[in-house]
């Protein structure tokens, strides 16, 4: 499993200590990107499609695309942009501006709260996709998130599917039972400051790297939640 730590981490004195990790960079605030790419084991370029949901903004999709060009060849890779709680018309758009670029650098989001067909449809077209929390399924890790994410992986696998699975937000699902290839969060961007619990962060990341999740997934019985009844 691969984890992606988010950026920026202030000031460079410390994130100068991250070197060889593997980063995540958000359009956002992107002001570590040269750091990360010349530093860096890999770098997963972020649309900012949830920070700009959560501050009310919206992205330049073509201010974004010129920005992911000079770094986007192997092993970096891109989020293509999606819409938060947006429909699957919406992100079908932007998927189809965003084809001309090469499949295996390039990740689509599935957000949960759309359908398992939606999902087996983007597994079946790309080598790597995320599972985005959304909707109902915002609280990653809460009990309606884990009934969904079963039934996900219980269709993925069901069909076959070998597909690079990354989890957004997801650094804390490190060690559970779900098989992601890999995952990105902020949490030591966020945490290594605590006061009276400062840290280095390279530790800090050193021991969030330190936990793998399971190669593979073995059906499971589900339920169904109301939510997912209503959408019947």
């Amino acid at each position: 499993m691969i984890h992606y730590h988010g950026t920026p981490i202030t000031p460079m004195s410390e994130l100068s200590k991250m070197a060889g990790k593997h980063f995540c960079v958000s359009f956002e605030d992107h002001r570590d990107i040269d750091w990360c790419v010349n530093n860096g084991q890999s770098v997963m370029l972020d649309n900012g499609a949830f920070s700009a949901f959560t501050k009310g903004k919206t992205i330049d999709f073509k201010a974004y695309e010129e920005w992911i060009e000079p770094y986007l060849y192997p092993p970096n890779w891109a989020i293509i942009p999606d819409v938060i709680d947006g429909s699957v018309q919406e992100q079908r758009k932007l998927m189809k501006m965003f084809s001309h670029l090469p499949n295996h650098l390039v990740s689509p989001v599935w957000h949960m709260s759309l359908s398992i067909d939606w999902l087996l449809e983007m597994a079946d077209g790309y080598e790597r996709f995320c599972f985005g929390s959304s909707g109902a399924y915002w609280q990653v890790g809460s009990e309606s998130w884990c009934r969904r994410a079963d039934e996900a992986w219980n269709e993925l696998t069901k069909r076959g599917h070998r597909c690079w699975v990354h989890m957004m937000r997801g650094l804390a699902l490190c060690g559970d039972k779900y098989p992601f290839a890999s995952a990105d969060s902020t949490n030591v961007a966020r945490n290594f400051k605590n006061k009276g619990a400062e840290v280095c962060p390279e530790r800090m990341a050193r021991r969030i790297d330190a936990i793998q999740s399971p190669l593979q997934w073995t059906v499971k019985e589900t339920q169904v939640d109301l939510f997912e009844r209503s959408r019947a």
